[in-house]
């Protein structure tokens, strides 16, 4: 398209419309590229996952088995050998997966609205849009998912344990307590997912903006990609772990002692004290990191590709 000039020339104008334009994220590519992070992401972090756990679930009043990290690891490799850090896996890998998808497909169909002309999404912004993709993850995926995960995990460190695996467990747990029985906790589930991503995708999208400054085509380095994701993992630990481990207790297998996510919270408080709600801080801070910057490093990586050979608008 040409405009009139004065003197009667012709200059074009649209086709420098898209040059400072950031490139939009199809939601269908999000979602593909999220799966598919979200698979390869837990095959590598399980471990500290079910650590993590562990401690959490490892109350005072038992009184404690565990004494720290190294113990957890030394007594579970002992007693169920090397595959025992990968128990509860397939009920996560089933959960991460679909997780990973619906995050950054919400995301980026929030984004997609909440972009300005030039196509760029402002911090404040990305914090709204990271609240609704962890709220959207928490009640179609992480909940049920995680509670799965957590009785699992629960149920191996009990003297004799009842689920065979992972659809026999599912079996038991429907059976025994109905389709409520695999969305206890939800309450915390979306605050903690919430708050999770809300405060990842604000540190990215923050420092991604810094980086890109004004040239939005810039191309960032996986390397780069990776320490923001890694630092964007590390600020979410610090700010919600107190919600992850009160979801943790509110899924375990002895929930029924906690009447409400309130209740839950009121009892560690009273009987465990303030710095059980950082329980797992360190097993989680270093599997958050690497897995936030595994997964945006990978969700990166296979949007490219799928820009090649996937064409959108």
């Amino acid at each position: 398209m040409a405009v009139p000039q004065p003197g009667g020339t012709r200059a074009p104008v649209a086709a420098a419309a898209p040059a400072g334009r950031a490139k939009l994220t199809h939601p269908g590519k999000a979602i593909l590229a999220g799966g598919i992070a979200g698979g390869i992401e837990i095959c590598i972090t399980f471990p500290t996952e079910y650590v993590k756990t562990q401690l959490q679930l490892d109350e005072r009043a038992n009184p404690p088995r565990y004494r720290g990290i190294g113990h957890c690891v030394r007594l579970t490799v002992q007693d169920h050998g090397f595959r025992g850090l990968y128990r509860g896996l397939t009920s996560l890998l089933y959960g991460s997966i679909p997780k990973s998808a619906v995050r950054f497909g919400v995301f980026e169909f929030l984004s997609s609205y909440a972009k300005d002309s030039n196509g760029k999404l402002d911090s404040k912004k990305s914090l709204f849009c990271g609240l609704g993709a962890g709220v959207a993850e928490a009640v179609v995926v992480v909940c049920p998912m995680e509670t799965i995960k957590v009785k699992f995990i629960h149920d191996q460190g009990s003297p004799n344990p009842k689920y065979r695996g992972f659809f026999h467990g599912v079996r038991e747990i429907v059976q025994e307590q109905g389709l409520r029985g695999t969305y206890q906790g939800l309450t915390a589930t979306v605050l903690k997912q919430g708050s999770n991503q809300a405060i990842r995708f604000f540190v990215m999208t923050s420092f991604r903006n810094w980086y890109l400054g004004d040239n939005p085509h810039r191309e960032m380095n996986p390397f780069v990609t990776a320490v923001f994701g890694a630092t964007a993992g590390a600020a979410s630990v610090f700010g919600n772990t107190p919600l992850d481990v009160i979801k943790t207790r509110m899924q375990g297998l002895e929930a029924h002692k906690y009447k409400s996510t309130l209740d839950c919270a009121y009892q560690i408080l009273k009987n465990e004290g303030p710095t059980a709600f950082y329980k797992g801080t360190v097993p989680r801070l270093g599997r958050v990191c690497l897995d936030v910057a595994i997964v945006f490093v990978i969700y990166e990586e296979v949007v490219k590709l799928l820009n090649k050979v996937w064409k959108t608008i």
